[in-house]
């Protein structure tokens, strides 16, 4: 693919941005977690970090999360960093589309075949409805229509609801105004974790006519509505295939061998029907193909895969060295579908 460069404008942009909001504190007990971990001396990291994050599209938390503090010019340069995924969210996601992306309502609108469940919008007036479809399933989620990492979305059972007319009053005051079926999940994400539904992220870049999947990270929950870091959740990547490449770990210095609850070797970990879930994000990357660089957040039932969201600004998931023992990255792969 042609060479296309990210540009030199959306670059000194971002780090204009970045430097008017650095938190100089934040920076320092970052380096002094890295220093600690890797036996480095602490100003050393603190320069190693700002010359990376200056010069080389190193955010400070990638520096953290990909052990930079210990890999090797080359190395480094084969991981993908936030920075530079966001230069690419600006340039190949279009911006009169991306709100189909931003509003969680929008996106069960536009993205209704691929949902696989049963879903509505509060409104004032249809507290019987609402009734009506929670005692229907047991379960809701609900879900703040704009919202990240998980914040804005709740679990409800009907059951515990005595008053329907408060109920619906508090979701509208809340901003809950979408309600969704609870997703079943597989038996092999389930055995894992039963409690959360533990999505799939897989990041792809459609390029016109054809889907490159780019990177594939498992997520596990901890029995929360979430699985996300928020929520005490964490990762592993995936191979190719869909299987662990090694422990689970997050941005808080955890890291699972095992599942703390389930007791499950994260790195046994194979996502099942690997194959069902390549050819479900090439149908769903192709709905909105104006919007071509997305982090599709997916979950495999027993009946196949279903979609939960779709990221325009589709963050990093990558490698963790001194968990998985892997010191390279995906960023060759971004860069032999995308050609920047």
């Amino acid at each position: 693919m042609p060479h296309k460069g990210l540009g030199l404008a959306p670059r000194l942009h971002y780090l204009v941005d970045r430097a008017r909001r650095i938190d100089v504190g934040s920076v320092m007990e970052r380096a002094k977690e890295s220093a600690a971990q890797h036996d480095k001396w602490t100003p050393a990291i603190v320069v190693d970090m700002l010359w990376q994050a200056g010069f080389r599209n190193v955010g400070f938390q990638d520096y953290i999360d990909y052990d930079f503090a210990i890999l090797s010019r080359d190395e480094r340069a084969t991981y993908m960093t936030h920075p530079v995924s966001n230069q690419l969210s600006q340039r190949f996601d279009h911006p009169d589309f991306r709100h189909i992306f931003q509003d969680k309502i929008e996106f069960d609108r536009v993205f209704s075949d691929h949902l696989h469940r049963d879903w509505m919008v509060v409104g004032s007036g249809n507290a019987d409805a609402v009734r009506a479809f929670a005692e229907r399933l047991g379960t809701i989620v609900t879900k703040e229509p704009v919202g990240q990492a998980g914040t804005g979305v709740h679990r409800y059972h009907a059951d515990e609801i005595d008053d329907w007319e408060a109920f619906h009053r508090g979701l509208l005051e809340r901003g809950e105004l979408l309600i969704e079926e609870v997703i079943v999940q597989h038996p092999d994400l389930a055995a894992v974790c039963p409690g959360t539904v533990n999505t799939t992220r897989i990041t792809a870049f459609f390029d016109g006519r054809q889907t490159h999947i780019l990177a594939m990270a498992q997520k596990f929950g901890r029995g929360a509505v979430s699985d996300q870091m928020t929520f005490g959740g964490f990762y592993t990547m995936l191979d190719d295939d869909g299987h662990a490449v090694g422990p689970g770990y997050d941005s808080h210095g955890h890291v699972h061998e095992k599942h703390p609850d389930s007791g499950f070797v994260i790195g046994d970990f194979q996502l099942p029907m690997i194959d069902e879930v390549r050819d479900f994000v090439d149908r769903v990357a192709r709905v909105v193909p104006q919007v071509q660089y997305v982090g599709w957040d997916i979950v495999v039932t027993p009946d196949g895969p279903v979609l939960v969201e779709g990221n325009w600004g589709a963050g990093v998931y990558e490698n963790k060295p001194s968990v998985t023992g892997i010191r390279t990255g995906h960023k060759a792969r971004y860069r032999e579908a995308i050609g920047f």
